[in-house]
């Protein structure tokens, strides 16, 4: 470490050689590691969890084919409805493109909305737009109950994974009932979507499902999302001050 006045090293007298005791070397080098990997993690800004899900982007390419799809299929029918629905997504995919975004939500986004407008059109009624996502409430509804109970917590699994990082979190028992119970979050907003929606469908309101749909979309989500963060907060803090005694302890007590 050198001054800024004379370029000396602490301990040694200006203009003179810094002595080379053993170690010294070993000490410099790892100090240049270390500030070699805090400035790579300065440089490198890891992406928000809105941004893993798609962005705002992917907030409009969700909802603008719903607004689309139950107006034109009031005063036109369901064949134009589909049409202006997967016109909508492809426009929406297109744009994103050209904006050099990531392909992979783009390309799901209309896929889905493309597979939902298939449903449709086979079951002849613009109500069957929405019955995957119904059901698939339902399956992501006991998936995610399903991980808490084997004790593997969906969110902490996905969390971790998009990130990079080992599963080591889950001998942390803090950190596991952090995510499971941000898991715990997103099966109660999975099971109401279905209960709720699959209600209005086979009340045959399609216009009343489709701006359920809309307000049990991403304003739910974004509520979820505020838990879900506040849990990956706390999850993280509990990795950073676990000791195995915890672990060692919650052992004995699930034997006991």
């Amino acid at each position: 470490m050198t001054t800024p006045e004379s370029g000396a090293e602490f301990g040694t007298e200006p203009g003179s050689e810094p002595v080379n005791q053993p170690g010294n070397e070993t000490s410099r080098e790892t100090g240049k590691e270390s500030f070699t990997a805090r400035d790579a993690d300065s440089s490198t800004t890891d992406p928000t969890l809105l941004e893993q899900m798609g962005g705002l982007t992917g907030l409009v390419s969700a909802t603008l084919p719903v607004l689309v799809l139950i107006p034109v299929n009031s005063f036109w029918g369901l064949g134009p409805a589909l049409i202006a629905a997967v016109g909508v997504a492809v426009a929406i995919t297109a744009w994103r493109i050209l904006r050099k975004e990531t392909l992979q939500p783009a390309i799901s986004g209309l896929l889905g909305v493309a597979l939902c407008a298939a449903i449709a059109w086979f079951s002849g009624s613009a109500k069957g737009y929405f019955l995957y996502g119904i059901w698939m409430s339902l399956i992501l509804c006991v998936l995610a109950v399903a991980s808490i109970l084997f004790r593997w917590p969906a969110v902490g699994v996905i969390w971790k994974g998009i990130n990079g990082e080992d599963m080591a979190w889950r001998q942390v028992p803090a950190a596991r009932r952090a995510f499971a119970i941000a898991t715990g979050g997103w099966a109660v907003v999975f099971l109401a979507r279905f209960v709720i929606q699959n209600a209005i469908y086979n009340a045959d309101h399609t216009t009343a499902l489709g701006v359920t749909r809309i307000i049990m979309g991403w304003p739910l989500t974004g509520l979820v999302l505020i838990l879900t963060v506040w849990m990956v907060k706390r999850a993280n803090a509990a990795i950073e001050q676990f000791s195995p005694q915890e672990t060692e302890q919650e052992n004995n007590e699930h034997q006991h």
